[in-house]
């Protein structure tokens, strides 16, 4: 047994040694602390956590943010995807693939151009009749989510609510009144 701890240690051991580290060079990642793209810089790839990002300058890659927001203000190359948050393109930018939004918001300014698709789950999209996009516009409502589950959760606590009621009273039906003084 602790031969063979030991062998899938060693073998562990010489795959992290034989692995190649993670090339990120023009990637901007953060946890928590907003990401600044200003009109001059160029990043690849910007993926954010619990935090924004504000792309005035270009942005070759992704954008991909976790519970924040995303700001474009000329161009993201590849795929914008926001969950919890709210996206906002100004007045002429691009986004080159797919712009997906879970749960939140998007605004998108006149002439912006989306190159394939636009899908908002369980959110709403303010945009304009000049916005071109390339493929497909997916628009799901909220209420579509939040309206049922607001009905079965009501339904849950009214018989919850009722199976207590009706095992108070048989509780209280096995003993006899107080004696009056």
């Amino acid at each position: 047994m602790n031969k063979r701890i030991l062998a899938l240690c060693l073998l562990g051991a010489a795959f992290a040694v034989a692995s190649t580290p993670a090339r990120a060079d023009r990637d901007a990642v953060s946890f928590g602390t907003n990401i600044h793209v200003s009109r001059d810089a160029t990043v690849h790839d910007a993926v954010c956590f619990f935090c924004s990002v504000n792309a005035e300058g270009e942005v070759e890659g992704d954008i991909v943010v976790f519970f924040g927001n995303i700001h474009i203000g000329s161009a993201a190359h590849h795929d914008v995807v926001n969950f919890f948050g709210k996206v906002t393109a100004d007045d002429g930018a691009s986004i080159g693939q797919d712009l997906v939004s879970f749960f939140g918001v998007v605004r998108l300014g006149e002439n912006v151009t989306v190159g394939k698709d636009m899908v908002a789950m369980f959110g709403s999209v303010r945009a304009p009749a000049s916005v071109n996009v390339g493929n497909e516009r997916v628009i799901q409502p909220g209420w579509v989510l939040w309206v049922p589950l607001l009905i079965i959760c009501s339904i849950v606590i009214l018989v919850v609510r009722e199976y207590r009621a009706y095992r108070r009273r048989l509780f209280l039906r096995g003993y006899p009144m107080p004696p009056r003084q």
